[in-house]
């Protein structure tokens, strides 16, 4: 057996100093939001702080790989990366959302209020996540959040922003309405940051082999459009998450009644769960072919 290579004691900082320049970037946002109070063209400055939140986000998905890579693991690197969560996707964003929906509106304080409960909200759901990071418990909970994660939470948070950004051309955004709708939606936002709603991860997914080159195709196209349309790539993705939460709920109470494939991977898993539903229907299959090759129709069809 080869020895295991040790990296080079100056790359053992990269993922920490990934976790600094992401703390950085969250903050660098918060303050482009400021300068957006007196800027001649404000809509830029949101822009720019939105990315510089999603570079953020790409910095944290990549520091604790980059750990783990490099053998570089530490306590204290853990301690870093989670607050660093709560600066970018708790403190950052609510500010972002205050200070480019609430500020010197009627309703000020009270957006205010929901800036403070979705940071809050933040924090204990990164205090909960590190409290259960080394519990027990059956292998198919590691394929599902707890909630929405941190990331998930600062793009639902700036929702609003993009919509607003992407749909500037009406005077509803002024209304004491719209102020209302934004601050249900935070509310909404922290609710599910906190909840106990299990929500899929996205490594658990598996790309058949067959699909690998269109799914290649399809992110191109999809950088693209981020290039192009950035915000309403942001309400595409905030409407993809919700339409899945109701998949990942009964795709967690299925594996919790399934105790016999806890062990196996997540392709296994859904082999399995494909199987048990074909031998529950049998004749499913065959009878819709039967009908197809018949022309039969279901009743009350055109």
């Amino acid at each position: 057996m080869k020895p295991r290579i040790k990296p080079q004691s100056g790359l053992r900082i990269l993922p920490s100093a990934m976790t600094v320049a992401a703390i950085c970037f969250g903050l660098s946002a918060v303050k482009l939001c400021l300068d957006a109070l007196n800027h001649p063209d404000p809509e830029s400055r949101y822009t720019v702080a939105m990315a510089f939140l999603a570079v953020a986000a790409i910095l944290d998905a990549l520091d604790g790989r980059a750990a783990r890579m490099l053998g570089a693991t530490s306590r204290m690197g853990e301690e870093i990366d989670s607050l660093a969560d709560a600066v970018n996707f708790g403190v950052a964003p609510a500010f972002i959302v205050y200070l480019s929906l609430f500020h010197n509106t009627p309703l000020a304080q009270t957006g205010w209020v929901v800036a403070l409960l979705y940071a809050v909200c933040i924090v204990l759901r990164l205090a909960r996540f590190n409290a259960r990071l080394h519990g027990d418990g059956p292998a198919y909970e590691q394929q599902f959040f707890t909630g929405m994660p941190a990331p998930a939470g600062a793009i639902g948070a700036i929702g609003p922003l993009a919509a607003k950004l992407q749909f500037p051309d009406t005077s509803w955004w002024d209304t004491i309405a719209a102020q209302w709708v934004v601050i249900g939606w935070m509310v909404g936002v922290s609710l599910l940051v906190v909840s106990t709603i299990p929500m899929r991860k996205i490594h658990t997914f598996t790309v058949p082999k067959k699909m690998a080159v269109p799914l290649l195709a399809v992110l191109a196209l999809f950088i693209a459009a981020a290039i192009q349309q950035g915000y309403l790539v942001i309400l595409m993705i905030i409407a993809a998450y919700v339409i899945h939460i109701p998949f990942a709920v009964r795709s967690r109470a299925w594996l919790a009644g399934h105790p016999e494939v806890w062990d196996d991977k997540p392709k296994q898993q859904r082999q399995a769960r494909r199987e048990i539903r074909r031998a529950a229907h049998p004749n499913r299959k065959v009878m819709r072919r039967s009908a197809a090759r018949l022309g039969l129709r279901k009743p009350g069809g055109k």
